[in-house]
């Protein structure tokens, strides 16, 4: 890896000085960029084989929203795309960085997780090139090899399988160009962070039918929080086969290594709800040792095929195989505080667990599918039909251990203190507190300590075998988009078959089936050629086996086999327009989405895996984004949701009608990047401008505080010569270096944003 960057080091060098005797005109005539070609291969791809020419902060069109190539303002379901452009323009190095552009995402901690539309994320992984992964992103991704990131909003089943009701996340990764290109990207910033990327493309014959493209990135990088470090690397070659205008392929292979520190947030001690100071802590301080760490390991290799049998008639399938591993050991609290002998809260000392995780795993995700183009009457009818696969196999050989709980004086250990037998129980005396002794060490607040642990130390006193897996969903749809004079209608119909057998491949196989039908109506009517209303109905399905990934397994069977499946379903209307020869998009929308049967974690210190259901949720709401060039040298990306999201149903009946959890009512973003043009002194020049707002939030567990709104700036200084390759660029994040917290769990996990961080980029076209 090191070698890598060393190699990156070298090239830009050597680019530098060939760029300071070259005068090569820059080609940035990003509005009128291979508008030709582009619409060509848009004719052919109904699968995503050819890469995306235009340089712009809107995307024109969508693939994985119906499954087959359709404009944007024609698909009748609000979509916020953030396109390779502005994720480069932004600084934004990781996926969080990316989404929150997105109206109505809200990242709600370190980990890739988000309320979208104000309803929390169930699954782990994403969903690449509109396939769904299976692994714990509890590092951030890298965006090196992203071309664009969809939002696609609501519960899309009908689409997708078992997807998230308030939105799904798709990661569209860069394909081949027949252009050549190659650009290379060096990056130094705050927190130690040091990264150099690569992107490689062109055609690898003359008659441009095989095509390649290379990304590559090496990341190693600190944090403003203690002890928190990554190290990412990911390598990604993907090749495109295009005979004739009637059949293309194209293969692709990720490799990512990802090495990094889970962190849990930050702790405050001295809890008084409706009182207490966020700031007791500095928001640094992370409940963590030294010699933690999280490893995760990755291949994927996706090939999609498309072949025209006739003008009319098309065949495309697409097949992910996907292998990830996970090694994980880290010192986390239990979310609760230390008891005295009269069992009553220190709250300067938290309660800490020792965990270990492994576990492997195998994902196999197959699409196939006809389109037919055709005439009956006055209607013309793209009629879809086809076939989907998914299937999720944990291997055998993953475990977790754990250490919690109290030392007894038999050298065992108490799930928990009970005074009335205090006699039993091992003592330790802390700032003139006498405690029970707990298995690992409390985390004094007051005191905190980063000293090296001895896992040796510890009664492993939960060792728990994660059982094998298969989890498979087949699933049958036929979708039919009609177009009648100015109205064009999606229909859609879908049936999946859901197993889930645990205790795979053994004497002891326990096998769980779920079904669902699954509608999908949307209509759209054109106002003139620049604007589009629309109105959706859809419905969405998650067996709970799918929510519960992140949760070990108890008993027999799976924990989400013994619930009811997560439904839902979304109204919505809205509008969508293109300007300024489209290079300008407008959408908003109003939508209410109901969701049933949500699992959650019981936050129970004695019982960390105790799971409970809240029977019904409910979000309201507006949003709009706006993306595109105002003019030739002025690009803008603004986003506003308001979401009124509240629990409608809960066995605790006091909670029925407070406000979601970690969804702030009003949320903003913009960025946006200006050229000063050619005939001005300052014409080499850009700059770039930004701002994020969120209203107040509510934790996930601890209702007894609120996170404070927020607004913080960030600007960005590029220079870019005009008779050369490369740009200069300086991004300063959280201007005003303002205190803000993303989102919160209880008082001992709160997840403060970055302060303030600066980074310097140099980039070389050639």
């Amino acid at each position: 890896m090191k070698h890598l960057f060393i190699l990156l080091l070298l090239v830009s060098n050597f680019a530098l000085l060939q760029a300071q005797t070259k005068n090569q005109k820059v080609r940035d005539s990003i509005v009128k960029d291979s508008i030709e070609l582009e619409a060509k291969r848009n004719e052919l791809q109904t699968v995503e084989i050819v890469g995306r020419s235009s340089k712009k902060y809107n995307s024109d069109y969508s693939f994985s929203a119906t499954k087959i190539a359709a404009l944007n303002k024609d698909i009748p379901q609000s979509i916020s795309t953030i396109t390779k452009e502005l994720i480069a323009d932004k600084g934004a190095i990781y996926l969080a960085d990316a989404v929150k552009m997105s109206s109505g995402v809200i990242p709600a901690s370190y980990y890739n997780q988000y309320t979208i539309r104000g309803i929390s994320q169930n699954e782990e992984g994403q969903i690449i090139n509109g396939m769904r992964t299976r692994q714990y992103y509890f590092l951030q991704p890298l965006t090196s090899n992203i071309e664009r990131v969809e939002v696609i909003k609501g519960p899309s089943s009908a689409t997708f399988s078992s997807v998230d009701p308030g939105g799904s996340i798709n990661m569209v990764t860069k394909k081949p160009l027949a252009v050549e290109r190659k650009e290379i990207s060096l990056t130094v910033g705050s927190f130690s962070t040091l990264r150099g990327t690569l992107d490689f493309t062109g055609p690898l014959n003359e008659s441009k039918t095989l095509l390649y493209r290379v990304n590559g990135a090496y990341q190693e990088a600190k944090s403003f929080r203690d002890l928190v470090n990554n190290k990412s690397f990911l390598i990604s070659p993907s090749f495109s086969y295009i005979p004739n205008e009637k059949t293309a392929f194209n293969t692709e292979l990720i490799l990512s290594d990802m090495t990094g520190v889970l962190d849990r947030g930050q702790p405050i001690f001295g809890a008084v709800a409706g009182v207490t100071n966020l700031n007791k802590t500095p928001i640094s301080l992370n409940l963590g040792a030294s010699g933690d760490y999280f490893k995760s390991k990755e291949m994927i290799l996706m090939t999609n095929f498309a072949h025209k049998f006739t003008s009319k008639i098309g065949f495309n399938a697409s097949y992910m195989k996907q292998t990830w591993t996970e090694d994980l050991q880290e010192h986390r609290t239990t979310n609760g505080f230390a008891v005295d002998m009269n069992n009553q809260p220190v709250t300067s000392l938290a309660m800490m667990q020792f965990v270990q995780r492994q576990q492997y795993w195998d994902i196999d995700n197959l699409s196939a599918y006809f389109n037919f183009d055709f005439k009956t009457g006055g209607l013309n009818h793209k009629l879809l039909t086809g076939y989907d696969l998914s299937s999720w196999n944990k291997n055998k050989g993953g475990g977790q251990n754990a250490a919690r709980g109290f030392l007894l004086n038999n050298g065992t250990v108490a799930s928990s203190f009970v005074p009335a037998n205090a006699a039993n129980y091992q003592t330790v005396t802390i700032d003139g507190v006498v405690l029970p002794k707990p298995n690992v060490e409390f985390f004094n607040l007051n005191n905190p300590s980063y000293a090296m642990r001895n896992s040796e130390d510890y009664v492993l006193n939960v060792r728990t075998a994660l059982p094998s897996a298969l989890t498979t969903t087949n699933a049958i749809y036929i979708q039919d988009q009609i177009q009648w004079e100015k109205f064009t209608f999606l229909l859609g119909l879908r049936n999946e078959w859901f197993e889930d057998i645990t205790n795979y491949k053994t004497n002891n196989e326990l096998t769980v089936k779920k079904s669902a039908l699954l509608p999908r109506i949307g209509v759209t009517y054109a106002v003139n050629q620049s604007i589009n209303v629309y109105t959706t109905y859809l419905e969405g399905y998650q067996p709970q086996s799918n929510t519960t990934t992140l949760m070990p397994q108890t008993g027999s069977l799976p924990a989400g086999s013994l619930f009811e499946p997560l439904e839902s379903d979304l109204k919505e209307i809205g509008v969508k327009a293109t300007f300024f020869d489209n290079t300008f998009s407008f959408n908003a929308a109003v939508y209410e989405i109901r969701q049933r049967n949500i699992l959650m974690k019981a936050n129970d210190p004695v019982n960390p895996d105790l799971l409970v259901t809240r029977g019904g949720e409910r979000s309201r709401g507006f949003e709009c984004d706006l993306a595109g060039y105002i003019t030739k040298d002025w690009q803008i990306n603004a986003s506003y949701s308001y979401i009124d999201a509240e629990i409608t149903k809960d066995a605790d009946v006091s909670l029925i009608g407070q406000r979601k959890q970690n969804t702030p009512k009003n949320s903003a973003n913009l960025w946006t990047r200006y050229n000063f043009a050619g005939d001005s002194a300052l014409k080499d020049l850009g700059i770039g401008f930004g701002m994020q707002y969120q209203s107040s939030k509510v934790p996930w567990f601890t209702r007894d505080f609120t996170l404070p709104d927020f607004t913080i700036f960030d600007a960005a200084l590029y220079y870019k010569p005009n008779n050369s390759n490369i740009q200069i660029a300086a991004n300063a994040g959280n201007l005003f270096n303002k205190t803000y917290w993303l989102g919160a769990q209880n008082y001992l996990r709160l997840f403060p944003g970055s302060p303030r961080n600066v980074s310097l980029t140099v980039t070389y076209k050639f």
